[in-house]
């Protein structure tokens, strides 16, 4: 029987990384749970245990019910009449599957019904579900929401909607409008208060949102009359029972079918402040975009595995000239490329996993207990890692899809272009992992100043610190040479002070930064397991190579005035 959770043995190897028993026994709370809840983990290996087992059915679900499901998805998709939307009937297939399975709320609070699960197996089973049906991942996968009404709504507000979203309500994330896309201090849909019924009512128009019909929602709204910035903005829970919110349309995109992407008439619904006014861009929506940008990491590299899968597996069945065209080097090239970006953007998703685990789960402690002062500082370590390696995963495994998608279709030739094959679907469905929840371009805007502050450097060079066998050295050492050609390119960039100069080499020194960084982590990973890691470690290793010299030639050559060549010129206007 098909299973995308056990026939993928990376998944078992990061599962099992070294820092895992730190993160579940603080996840735990040391195993407190276990007399007040029989499905509560005993010990650390009950833990695992627990994790593994879920895993596996998420898995077996993927492979029996939702990667079969994916084409009539593609196809036919969701539609909407008298504003209300009605999912494509496989979509509510994969939904009462997984709720039967009780996989909703995993990563939520026992107190409230869900699992207590640690980001890592959590993105697991993005990463999987990913794998099956990127378009279903986007609807699963905003349960995450939950996250957001845990860490800022008031106890009331979390007893009343986290067991719903845990007995398989769905929920969307309204920050966009028709003149606030990446820019969301822009946002204008009118929050006003009546004093008299002590009620919040929402009027205006949200634009390209995600599952926009979903039973609960979690809103951006401006709050503060006379306003045009965030510091006038709140975060507001909205309950599709209440009413007030209509479904104006479905946009008809290119690819992520599955997922209905709506624009929503608000017109007075009824709404509840979530935590403090002012707050909702400034604190609010930040947690809730680095949650999602988590999950749109781990949609990255479910495109990833199954745009290498579909490639590898024409490869080898398409005779050209008498044999395999796997057996020709131009392909064979392209294919260990693929799986090399592929080991490469999961190494990533999984260390950024292990350091919003670490923070977040000391910051949730923080709310029971003062914390140590080693606590403190162990908790500002990881949320700065954190914050460094978000974007970077982001903007590195958004791309890593879109070219392995692109090179799935390329060793498919001819068919490759045709509906009959998957890889076609891929390709339309990873084009937006680059551009929604912050495009690449944002990315880098959010990363380079860890570029600039030393961030990267000094988590590069605990990696340099950590050892490896005697055959992995020589790849060590190109790392090394890699960082140092990143030390001087950051030097020569940020030695004019100019800040146009900075922008316009953000994405290469952003670029650098996340080859040397995943360099090392598959190296660490081939450590660890050579059977498994040692052939990506090398590939990438030399790919991110190349990679930093162009950049590094790029930069060196070039001079603050010639950044005029590339500005809009008369025949652009």
């Amino acid at each position: 029987m098909a299973n995308f959770y056990t026939d993928t043995p990376q998944f078992p190897h990061y599962l099992h990384h070294p820092l895992m028993k730190r993160i579940v026994e603080l996840k735990e709370r040391n195993y407190a749970d276990k007399e007040k809840y029989d499905y509560a983990p005993m010990d650390f290996e009950d833990a695992m245990d627990s994790y593994d087992k879920v895993l596996a059915v998420v898995g077996e679900i993927c492979a029996d019910i939702i990667e079969p499901n994916a084409e009539e998805v593609d196809q036919n998709g969701p539609t909407v009449e008298n504003g209300r939307v009605t999912y494509a009937a496989p979509t509510q297939q994969n939904l009462d599957a997984l709720n039967k399975a009780e996989l909703m709320g995993m990563g939520l609070n026992r107190k409230y019904g869900g699992l207590n699960f640690p980001m890592v197996p959590y993105m697991m089973s993005a990463d999987i579900v990913s794998r099956a049906d990127a378009s279903f991942q986007n609807i699963w996968m905003l349960q995450d929401c939950g996250e957001t009404i845990y860490e800022f709504a008031d106890e009331e507000q979390k007893q009343r909607y986290l067991p719903r979203i845990v007995q398989g309500e769905t929920m969307s994330m309204d920050l966009t409008e028709p003149d606030a896309g990446s820019d969301l201090q822009a946002v204008m849909l009118k929050a006003s208060y009546n004093e008299e019924e002590k009620q919040w009512y929402l009027n205006g128009v949200k634009r390209f949102i995600t599952n926009g019909d979903a039973d609960i929602h979690l809103v951006l709204a401006r709050s503060e009359e006379g306003t045009k910035d965030a510091r006038g903005l709140s975060m507001f829970v909205y309950d599709k029972k209440n009413g007030g919110v209509n479904v104006r349309r479905i946009e008809n995109k290119m690819g992520i079918k599955g997922a209905p992407t709506c624009e929503l008439v608000f017109k007075n619904a009824k709404a509840e402040l979530v935590g403090t006014r002012r707050m909702g861009l400034i604190r609010y929506v930040m947690s809730l975009m680095n949650g999602a940008r988590l999950g749109i990491i781990a949609q990255s590299v479910g495109i990833c595995e199954a745009a290498v899968r579909e490639a590898y597996g024409y490869a080898r069945e398409r005779c050209q000239f008498g044999r395999p065209i796997i057996d020709f080097p131009p392909v064979y090239e392209m294919l260990a490329n693929m799986r090399a970006k592929t080991d490469a953007a999961r190494t990533m998703l999984y260390e950024t996993c292990r350091l919003v685990d670490m923070y977040k789960i000391l910051e949730d402690i923080g709310r029971e207990r003062k914390l140590s002062s080693e606590e403190r500082n162990e908790m500002k370590y990881y949320s700065r890692l954190a914050d460094a390696f978000t974007p970077l995963g982001k903007a590195m495994s958004s791309e890593y899809a879109n070219q392995n998608t692109y090179d799935a279709i390329q060793v498919h030739g001819g068919s490759g272009y045709m509906k009959d094959y998957k890889c076609e679907r891929l390709y339309r469905d990873a084009r937006i992992t680059n551009i929604y929840e912050g495009t690449t371009q944002l990315q880098v805007v959010a990363a380079i100043r860890h570029v600039t502050t030393g961030t990267y450097l000094q988590r590069i060079k605990e990696y340099e610190a950590m050892p490896v066998t005697p055959e992995l050295e020589p790849l060590k050492r190109i790392l090394s040479e890699m960082t140092q050609m990143y030390e001087k390119l950051v030097e020569l960039v940020t030695a004019p002070k100019d800040e146009d100069y900075l922008d316009f080499h953000a994405r290469r020194l952003v670029e650098c930064a996340g080859h040397v960084v995943m360099g090392h982590l598959l190296l660490q990973d081939a450590n660890r397991n050579a059977t498994l890691f040692r052939r990506s470690a090398e590939v990438y290793i030399h790919y991110g190579q190349v990679e930093v010299v162009k950049n590094y030639h790029f930069v060196t050559k070039s001079r603050i005035e010639d950044m005029a060549y590339y500005k809009p010129g008369i025949t652009e206007e």
